[in-house]
């Protein structure tokens, strides 16, 4: 084709109708996307599922590209010998020159297939931990929470010293699962242990402290355990474990100084913090009312020891004074 006196490399009538019919796909494929999620929104009301949204539109976005690819590879290569070459050198220039971009998809694919986390679970990927608010075809974006220092790593610790949201939303690539493992929180058993520790000194009460830590976590765990029980009965007949008793159990460690008693209890992952709260601030109170002390590591002097000088010490400050 010549436009001003230049031919035009491949630009003619035939490559032109092929444009136009590229261009109608394309167009065509993401109205169908957007219909298909609109339509999902449309029946689940007026609050819709955000999940079922969400996967729906997953679901759109995977199939509309594999479509879109298809029938424009069947528009512009006719000769399906001709199109296999051509995808082999694409393919292996993008594995080589994209090696991280197709990693990630890839590990996009194992996490839909594999079922490792969904949007709203609680995960620890790529050293971040919090709760997954979108995933998309290369990256996943989890809304940031803080740790007990004990567990904060030592080269990015955290302001907040909980299990609560720090306000940011970390983006982590999806080739992380091939390299870091993936701790979900919520996946299979939306319950989690927790321990509050609490030293007694050895002539304390060891016996009323155990029965005030007890009903302590009885109390404060009551409303949710048959719940838990019913999590994790199917846990244990999916995976053929045996779980531990859900039940607040108090355990004993023995220091130098201090009898530790430790009262383990179950918990959902959700508002950990709020329940160990609620229970210190009774743990408090009822081991005022019952007069037994919880140990620290202050120490007291009680009594100084003789001091005892020397002779020549002595002399010295003997003939200091009569010179005086």
């Amino acid at each position: 084709m010549l436009l001003a006196g230049f031919t035009l490399l491949g630009a003619n009538a035939e490559n032109g109708k092929r444009l136009l019919v590229s261009i109608g796909i394309v167009a065509a494929v993401i109205a169908a996307r957007y219909a298909i999620v609109g339509v999902v929104r449309l029946v689940t009301g007026e609050k819709p599922n955000e999940r079922v949204v969400f996967w729906t539109r997953q679901g759109a976005s995977l199939a509309t590209a594999v479509l879109a690819a298809a029938a424009l590879a069947s528009v512009w290569f006719e000769n399906s010998g001709r199109l296999a070459t051509v995808v082999g050198f694409i393919g292996a220039g993008l594995a080589f020159a994209l090696q991280k971009v197709v990693t990630a998809f890839a590990g996009y694919l194992v996490i839909l297939r594999g079922k490792t986390f969904t949007v709203g679970d609680r995960i620890t990927m790529g050293g971040v931990r919090g709760d997954v608010v979108a995933l998309t075809f290369l990256q996943t974006r989890i809304m940031e929470m803080g740790e007990p220092p004990s567990a904060q790593p030592g080269d990015n610790p955290s302001w907040i010293n909980a299990r609560q949201y720090t306000g940011r939303i970390v983006t982590v690539t999806n080739d992380k699962v091939f390299e870091e493992p993936v701790f979900n929180y919520t996946r299979e058993f939306p319950f989690m242990w927790e321990e509050i520790s609490i030293p007694i000194s050895y002539k304390g009460n060891r016996r009323r402290a155990e029965e005030l830590l007890l009903n302590a976590a009885n109390d404060a765990t009551a409303a949710f355990r048959d719940t838990a029980a019913s999590a994790r009965g199917r846990l244990e007949e999916k995976y053929f474990i045996d779980l531990e008793t859900l039940e607040p159990k108090v355990y004993y460690n023995l220091t130098d100084n201090w009898v530790e008693l430790h009262v383990r209890f179950v918990t959902p992952v959700r508002g950990v913090r709020a329940i160990k709260d609620e229970m210190q601030r009774r743990l408090l109170d009822d081991f005022e009312a019952a007069g037994i002390e919880i140990a620290s590591g202050t120490y007291a002097i009680v009594e100084f020891p003789p001091l005892r000088l020397a002779p020549d010490v002595a002399s010295a400050l003997t003939h200091g004074r009569e010179a005086k």
